[in-house]
């Protein structure tokens, strides 16, 4: 018999042009962004280097955006307090734009003395404004626009629509990549980053009805926070140090892997007739890892229901933990597969191969849902939204230098005779199996799912 009640994969696609008109402005400037950045942001490893930075480069702007996205949303908070969430938005919208642009004119700012990579960090500064200042307001604007008893919708419905930039924004850059090479490839890429952030500014700024905009008397200033870090309810404790070591391995090889894929393993491949260098098979896999999180997403939320939240999050930290060391050992040339009953000796490509192991990395966001829900669950009430924003405070701050220590080990081990990758890889899937060991070890199930 089945669960009428449970939601199917494309029902939050169904709810989500049932929403109030706030709600779907939002979603709709949320869905421009997103695909400027899932179209930029995750090859910014390899532009790094093309403008003549270093591992270590790549590493140290790792470790800045993790500042960045740990120290942007208070002071974000209070500026959309201050100035109502429409013009915040408006003014992080723009704020985007032009770091998008700051990217696309770096190596023509290469200038007195100041690399050409450089500009990458300052275009951080300014790319990441919607994404993390304007991350208190996007809340706020739905929660202000569905009522109490649709606000799981409000927001599934906003994040569903959203990861569908994350497959789509690769594909574009791969098609423009595989078109016109990296050079001047990627120079159209952020051109077409920089012109869905103005889209989705310009649609927020003149559709978005400001006159229920109350962002002003909800926000409570920082001297709350010290509060909320010690009366984080203990059964988060475990959580928050599992989830911060993973989170650490991850930051690891997260700016690096793309360095994997184009440098290290130089995979490529003839897709449908096109061949597809190793920059434009990137935004393949990373489309094929989307896929994947959107169709199991929902199925696994549902799962939780039965078998409890803590097993499904265990399962996430376990793909995020292994995801490092099958990437950096994926065999160059493919691999054989002989004996198969059915099919008998089969060849698969290193495209195959690679593309195999990021699709098992989309499996790691199927567990975000109960992530969340194993975080908020054991609040208090009225104390959800700040104690997850205490967690995420925490492990956002502890995880900061991950990817400096990445970028060190990856540039550096070779000089002693070891593989950078494998070196700094390998070691965040240790990183990553102690603390999804020490989470499976004294995790808590959420008293609702036990």
């Amino acid at each position: 018999m089945g669960d009428a009640d449970t939601p199917g994969a494309f029902t939050y696609f169904r709810q989500f042009f049932a929403l109030e008109r706030d709600v779907f402005v939002l979603s709709v400037a949320m869905f421009a962004f997103s695909l400027g950045f899932q179209m930029t942001g995750r090859y910014m490893g390899e532009y790094i280097l093309f403008l003549g930075g270093t591992e270590l480069v790549v590493g140290l702007y790792g470790s800045f955006g993790n500042l960045i996205g740990a120290a942007y949303p208070y002071p974000g908070g209070a500026i959309s307090d201050r100035i109502g969430s429409r013009t915040a938005l408006t003014l992080f919208g723009l704020a985007s734009a032009l770091g998008f642009a700051v990217w696309m004119f770096a190596p023509a700012l290469a200038v007195a003395g100041v690399p050409a990579w450089a500009w990458v960090f300052v275009g951080l500064v300014l790319a990441q404004a919607w994404k993390s200042f304007g991350l208190g307001a996007t809340f706020a604007v739905v929660k202000q626009s569905v009522a109490n008893d649709r606000l799981a919708t409000g927001f599934a419905s906003t994040e569903t629509f959203r990861r569908t930039a994350f497959l789509l924004g690769p594909l574009v850059a791969a098609g423009l990549l595989a078109v016109y090479g990296f050079d001047p490839g990627f120079q159209y890429v952020l051109a077409v980053a920089v012109g869905f952030a103005l889209v989705g500014t310009l649609a927020q700024h003149v559709l978005y009805e400001a006159e229920s905009d109350t962002l002003g008397k909800e926000f409570e200033g920082i001297s709350q926070i010290r509060d909320d870090l010690a009366n984080l309810p203990d059964p988060l404790r475990p959580l928050l140090v599992g989830d911060t070591l993973v989170r650490f391995a991850n930051g690891m090889v997260y700016a690096f892997a793309v360095l994997v894929v184009t440098r290290y393993l130089a995979t490529d491949a003839v897709l449908f007739g096109y061949y597809l260098s190793p920059a434009a098979l990137f935004g393949v896999f990373l489309a094929v890892e989307m896929t994947v999180a959107l169709v199991t997403m929902v199925p696994v939320a549902n799962l939780a229901r039965r078998v409890g939240l803590k097993p499904v999050v265990g399962l996430g930290f376990f793909v995020y933990a292994v995801f490092p060391v099958l990437l950096v050992a994926a065999p160059d040339g493919g691999v054989t597969l002989a004996g198969l009953p059915v099919l008998g000796t089969v060849a698969l490509s290193e495209a195959v191969v690679v593309g195999a192991v990021w699709a098992f990395s989309g499996l790691r966001f199927a567990g975000l849902p109960a992530h969340k829900a194993l975080i908020v669950g054991p609040a208090e009430e009225n104390t959800g939204g700040r104690v997850t924003g205490s967690y995420y405070l925490v492990r956002n701050t502890l995880t900061i230098p991950s990817a400096a220590f990445g970028g060190l080990l990856y540039g550096s081990a070779g000089y002693l005779g070891y593989s950078g990758p494998a070196v700094a890889f390998g070691l965040a899937t240790v990183v990553g199996l102690l603390g999804t060991a020490y989470f499976l070890l004294r995790g808590e199930e959420f008293a609702a799912y036990a």
